[in-house]
Order: C-alpha cells, then sequence, then structure tokens
C-alpha cells in the first residue's frame, strides 16, 4: 500500500468517524470538521501534484500517474463522505433543534401562570387553570349538573386555589340552576365560612337568603340578611338586602 494511499485512507477513516459522532456536535465543530478534512485532502492533492512535477524519469512518473489517479479516486470518495456528513450534521441539528422548542413548548405548559382573581394577582398551575376554566364553561353552556361536579372536584383537589373561592361560590350556583336549594346553601354557607375576606362572601349570603325564602324558611331568610348588612355594609350585596328586608 503507497503512501498516498494510506494517507487516504487514514482521511476517510476520520471522515467516518467524524459521521458517526455528528449528532453531538454543535454548529461551530461541524463546521471545523469539514473544513478541517477538506484542507487535509486539498492538501494531498498538491503534494501529490508537486512530486510529479519534480519527478524527471518517465517510468516513475508513469508510476506516479497511476498512483495519482487512484489517489484521486479515493479523494472523490472523501468528498462525497464529506458531503454526506455534512447534510447528516445539518439534519442532526435540525432534529436538535426541534427538540428543544418542543421541550421548551411543553416545559412552559407545566410552568405556572400569573392571573389576576378578584382583584389579587396569584400564581397558578396551568392544569388548575385548565380545571377551573373548562368547570366554568360547562356552566356557561347549561350544563348545570356537569359544572356541579367539575367545581366539586375542583374545590377537592385544589382546596387553595386562588380560584377555591370562586369554584365554591359557582358551585352553589350550580345547585341553585337545578332548584337543589339544600346543597345551594350548603355549598354558598362554605365560601362564606372558609373565604369570609372573598368579594364572593356577602353574595353567597344574599343567595342562601334566597334559597331560604324558596324554601319557605322566612325568619332565617331575614336573618341572613341581616347578617349580610352588618358583617358587609359597604356591599353592593348589602344594599340589595335592605331593599329586601323594607320588603318583608
Amino acid at each position: 500500500m503507497t503512501k498516498f494511499t494510506k494517507t487516504a485512507l487514514a482521511l476517510a477513516f476520520a471522515g467516518l468517524s467524524l459521521q458517526a459522532s455528528a449528532g453531538v456536535f454543535d454548529d461551530d465543530e461541524a463546521r471545523r470538521a469539514i473544513l478541517d478534512l477538506r484542507a487535509k485532502v486539498e492538501a494531498l492533492q498538491r503534494e501529490l501534484n508537486a512530486r510529479i512535477d519534480t519527478k524527471a524519469d518517465k517510468t516513475s512518473t508513469l508510476d506516479i500517474l497511476n498512483q495519482h489517479e487512484q489517489t484521486m479516486q479515493e479523494i472523490a470518495q472523501l468528498r462525497g463522505q464529506i458531503e454526506l456528513l455534512a447534510n447528516e450534521i445539518s439534519t442532526a441539528q435540525k432534529r436538535q433543534k426541534d427538540f428543544y422548542a418542543d421541550l421548551d413548548a411543553r416545559i412552559k405548559k407545566l410552568e405556572p401562570r400569573e392571573v389576576t382573581v378578584d382583584g389579587k394577582t396569584a400564581s397558578v398551575d396551568q392544569s388548575e387553570l385548565n380545571a377551573h376554566d373548562a368547570a366554568m364553561q360547562l356552566f356557561k353552556d347549561g350544563d348545570y349538573k356537569g359544572a356541579a361536579a367539575a367545581l366539586q372536584a375542583f374545590t377537592q383537589r385544589y382546596p387553595g386555589s386562588a380560584y377555591a373561592a370562586n369554584a365554591q361560590y359557582w358551585l352553589g350556583n350550580a345547585y341553585y340552576a337545578q332548584r337543589d336549594c339544600k346543597n345551594a346553601i350548603l355549598a354558598q354557607q362554605q365560601v362564606v365560612k372558609q373565604y369570609p375576606d372573598s368579594p364572593r362572601a356577602a353574595d353567597a349570603m344574599l343567595n342562601i337568603a334566597s334559597c331560604q325564602t324558596e324554601l319557605k324558611a322566612v325568619n332565617n331568610a331575614k336573618k341572613t340578611l341581616q347578617e349580610l348588612i352588618k358583617t358587609y355594609p359597604d356591599s353592593a350585596a348589602a344594599a340589595t338586602a335592605k331593599e329586601r328586608l323594607r320588603g318583608k
């Protein structure tokens, strides 16, 4: 095996080694590897041409020409490998970019989000937000039974959620929409008991009084309205409660 053939084969193995590790190159490493391989091929070709030019003996020149032809074929193969390597690196880099883009999108979906609930800013998980919005959409669509089930599940799964008071309040409304006043009262009482500082608490008491009136518990309704006025005197619900008391 000639010196040139050995050199060419060494370059071929170098090319295959680069090809095998293409998936872990970054952009700069990949470009340097290809440029280095091309430089070695060009240096080999220049050296071979120089050797031919310095040979005076025709027989030696003929041998070198034969070697030159063989080496040129090997160089052509190496160049083909360079192109293949470049294509594979490009493909691997695109796959890597797509992977990280997809991973970034997935991570963002799991990251907590800042939301404003009843005038207060809070951080909620995406799954928590999705569950709340899905339950509220059922209520808006008029599926009060489905909404009640979804809101009940939400309050149990996310008791500390920024949406907990809101979910509990609308749970009471979902029961009331089904004319289930007993469960509506129980749900609204939980709003008043667990979330007394929530803007929903005064409205919850007003809803309790409405259900008590429908259940013919007039005295209880009157007491609830009086307690509402006392506890939340500046609320819109308190103004409504005063009007109702004047009508009783």
